[in-house]
């Protein structure tokens, strides 16, 4: 059986629009609730949110749904996404539930789930669902149908989970940090989280109301993060995205830190404390600089396909604990199950004051090289994989930049493009090789 509503981080669209529509959702909550039903006689599941408006919509009909099949709804109202996958474990639901579009403006929403463990759910289970949204509801009788109530702690217990992510003797007292919540989920959490080790905060995007998430502020868009850095004079800036599993950090000098960087970092400084680090997990994106840093200290990086599930499964498969994506989702399978930006900015934070030294200096090993990337529009129907042209011509630029290059050609898994991306020491080469691959990947 295919999907047909699951992508590849949940159902995500347009609100208003089939998939996220009010029936749509009461459906969802419905098939999942008699999914769980078939594995436990009585199912509770914990359902959270970011701060778009369209929240409360799909959070009442997916609590009608999951009702209706005879399942009991916890609601924690706005909290991270890796807060709920926390709250699920802890409050040994069945399954957790996230309504959030991540880093998307306020206008789309989405779906994605947890398992009792935290984690991630397995393709069968996806499927399964899939196959239950097909059959005629089995609406259950009033003696059986599920209950809902609040969770009044929800917040303050997952600010005390990120807390117990660092050594009970971390304390940031003298530090300033400016937080960007992106007016997201983290609005409230963020802010507390480092103020409670003893940090002086200054909060940017952290005044939701609902329409206003990811707008001008957040890890997409660190430029006001740059600014307010600068303005304070703080020590550091922190930026997540929406749902608050992206991270991005800024240094008193108004230079940006992207998630592969700090990955490094964190594998470097694990290094240093005598802790085994066998390997990290990236990306087809992963820079190669990072790379050969990685390298050289003795630490293999093996790539996935881009998104932070496939790194998920491939720290799994290999018993590894750190992985990561430019973007800024990081793992740190040894202090939470999913990407969680606070946790990953604590075990940054953690690092500096273990090495006594700043973002700079702890990342001298380590160099970004230029990178540049050309989307070409192409029929959908084009053959440019089996093109001889386009070989030749890959052959011909990975000769030219010799081992210190990259040459990667991707389609989109959303629309009819082909992404071409160059990487080498030399800008100006790489912008030239990119645009002759690209050329000839556009005449295929």
């Amino acid at each position: 059986m295919s999907r047909r509503h699951f992508g590849t981080d949940g159902i995500r669209g347009t609100v208003g629009h089939y998939p996220i529509t009010p029936d749509f959702m009461l459906r969802l909550g419905h098939a999942v609730g008699r999914v769980l039903r078939r594995h436990a006689k009585r199912a509770s599941v914990l359902i959270g949110k970011d701060t778009r408006v369209s929240g409360y919509m799909i959070e009442s009909a997916l609590e009608a749904g999951f009702n209706s099949a005879g399942v009991d709804v916890l609601l924690t109202g706005p909290l991270p996404t890796p807060g709920v996958a926390y709250l699920t474990r802890a409050l040994r639901q069945n399954l957790g539930v996230v309504i959030s579009a991540s880093h998307n403006p306020y206008g789309d929403n989405g779906i994605k789930f947890f398992s009792a463990d935290g984690a991630k759910l397995p393709d069968a289970w996806e499927l399964e669902v899939e196959a239950a949204l097909d059959e005629a509801p089995q609406w259950v009788d009033s003696a059986a149908l599920g209950r809902a109530r609040r969770v009044d702690d929800a917040a303050g217990r997952y600010v005390e989970f990120c807390k117990s992510t660092v050594a009970d003797s971390m304390s940031l007292a003298g530090m300033k940090l400016v937080v960007d919540a992106a007016h997201g989920a983290a609005y409230q959490v963020a802010p507390s989280v480092f103020h409670e080790l003893g940090a002086h905060v200054v909060r940017i995007g952290c005044a939701p109301d609902g329409r206003n998430i990811n707008d001008g502020v957040g890890a997409t868009a660190p430029q006001a993060l740059v600014a307010a850095v600068a303005e304070h004079q703080a020590d550091l800036g922190i930026a997540l995205d929406g749902d608050a599993d992206r991270l991005q950090l800024v240094d008193r000098q108004g230079r940006l830190y992207n998630g592969d960087e700090l990955l490094y970092l964190l594998a470097i400084d694990r290094l240093q404390a005598g802790q085994p680090v066998p390997g990290v997990v990236g990306t087809l994106m992963t820079n190669l600089g990072v790379e050969l840093a990685l390298r050289r200290a003795g630490v293999e990086l093996v790539r996935t396909q881009v998104g932070d599930r496939y790194v998920l499964e491939e720290l799994l498969r290999r018993g590894w604990q750190l992985g990561g994506e430019g973007s800024g989702h990081l793992l740190v399978l040894d202090r939470h199950t999913t990407g969680d930006a606070l946790v990953s900015a604590l075990q940054v934070l953690q690092a500096l004051q273990r090495q006594g030294r700043s973002l700079t200096q702890c990342l001298e090993g380590a160099t970004l090289y230029p990178q540049k990337m050309i989307n070409v529009r192409l029929q959908q129907a084009t053959p440019w994989k089996s093109t001889p042209r386009v070989d030749d011509e890959v052959r011909r630029v990975q000769a030219e930049l010799g081992e210190g290059g990259r040459v990667l050609i991707r389609p989109s898994g959303t629309e009819p493009v082909v992404r071409v991306m160059v990487e080498a020491r030399d800008a100006q080469q790489v912008e030239q090789c990119c645009r002759q691959l690209a050329d000839v990947v556009a005449q295929a």
